[in-house]
């Protein structure tokens, strides 16, 4: 871990750089070292590895560097512990990202620091999918993410809405006491929180868990910074489950970097109708494991389950409740359509569905439309 402001700033410096990406300061540190040793080099050195434009940027000092470095070491020290920076060569370095081809030079951690070096990839999984998923989309990431980590699995997410906040909130009610529970690796600076919405259960993953990022201080959450952390979510882990995900999801594309990274991908099927369906549909026609439960991904990764199987479906309604339920499915279905089907008059089986409501075995959707919710 970076202990020295001066350290800290030879890295700031590098990676701030303009024309210095990932892939050139990974050269240089190749060439000449740790980047102290780079910045004793001459301009002639850095030139027979970056070529002489990227060599002049190196000449200037970054605009902006030393007020980032400065803020950055503070941010360090005002930590009580619970943060740290940690780079390539250093022996806290997550060991699963050394495996990919592109991993951060540089990575802010805040939380659990102690466990950045204990990190396997075989004791991790990823679980991603929309940022609107269906009622029974978010159930299931919350679900399977509290069995799974029962199991002793760490979850990785990105901390977005939707299901990759199931995904934690399922992780830190599973979890033992003194187990990592759950990752997040986000596409901002840690001195910020995308999306606001998410600061009481970013401040929770801190005390269980830790929040990751390859950007300085400051960064907002620009667009492009979220496709490209996905890498680091699947380089962490074993395999992905994709719970929903509609054909455009940002999900697709850490289910493909997991592929390119040698990693097991999973996806939960749903709804033919269903547009967040799609992209799981896709990924298993092209190979990915279908998972019906948790098992399923326990058997896959060779993971003991303790616990044994436990079934995401649990039949706690009462038998009159049971024959709506029955007629709704499990897809969603509007209130003509349910009215044929159970020969209801209007009255009966609204006040029958707003008891299902109530009872949180049923979701109103917009559209007029209702579907059945099945619980872990």
């Amino acid at each position: 871990m970076l202990n020295e402001r001066e350290e800290l700033g030879a890295w700031l410096r590098l990676l701030q750089t303009p024309g210095i990406g990932p892939e050139t300061a990974r050269r240089l540190l190749g060439a000449f070292g740790p980047p102290q040793a780079i910045w004793a080099q001459s301009p002639g050195a850095w030139q027979s590895v970056v070529g002489p434009r990227t060599a002049e940027a190196m000449a200037r000092l970054p605009e902006g560097w030393q007020a980032l470095r400065d803020a950055t070491w503070a941010w360090l020290q005002d930590g009580d512990g619970h943060r740290a920076i940690v780079t390539l060569g250093d022996e806290d370095y997550p060991a699963p990202l050394l495996q990919t081809e592109d991993p951060p030079c540089l990575l802010h951690a805040m939380g659990c620091i102690g466990q950045l070096r204990h990190l396997q990839g075989n004791r991790a999984l990823a679980i991603v999918g929309s940022r609107n998923p269906t009622p029974q989309g978010r159930l299931n990431a919350q679900a399977f993410a509290q069995h799974l980590a029962r199991t002793g699995l760490t979850i990785v997410s990105g901390l977005a809405l939707g299901v990759d906040g199931a995904a934690h909130e399922g992780a830190l009610e599973g979890a033992t006491s003194g187990q990592l529970a759950t990752i997040a690796v986000v596409g901002t600076g840690l001195d910020r929180v995308y999306p606001k919405q998410h600061l009481p259960l970013a401040h929770r993953i801190a005390q269980q868990g830790l929040i990751l990022s390859e950007y300085p201080l400051g960064t907002p959450p620009r667009p492009e910074n979220f496709p490209r952390r996905n890498r680091i979510i699947s380089g962490l882990s074993q395999g992905t489950l994709v719970v929903e995900a509609a054909l455009e999801s940002g999900s697709l594309i850490t289910a493909r970097q997991a592929l390119e990274q040698g990693r097991e991908v999973f996806a939960i099927p749903g709804s033919i109708h269903s547009p967040q369906s799609r992209g799981c549909h896709a990924l298993i026609r092209q190979g990915a494991k279908l998972v019906e439960s948790a098992q399923d991904v326990l058997e896959e990764l060779r993971v003991p389950d303790p616990f044994g199987q436990v079934p995401l479906a649990l039949d706690t309604h009462s038998p009159a409740e049971s024959g709506l339920l029955a007629l709704l499915g499990h897809e969603p279905v509007g209130l003509d359509a349910l009215q044929a089907r159970s020969g209801l008059d209007t009255a009966h089986l609204q006040a029958e569905l707003l008891d299902l409501e109530l009872a949180g075995q049923v979701e109103r959707l917009p559209g007029g439309l209702f579907q059945r919710l099945v619980r872990g």
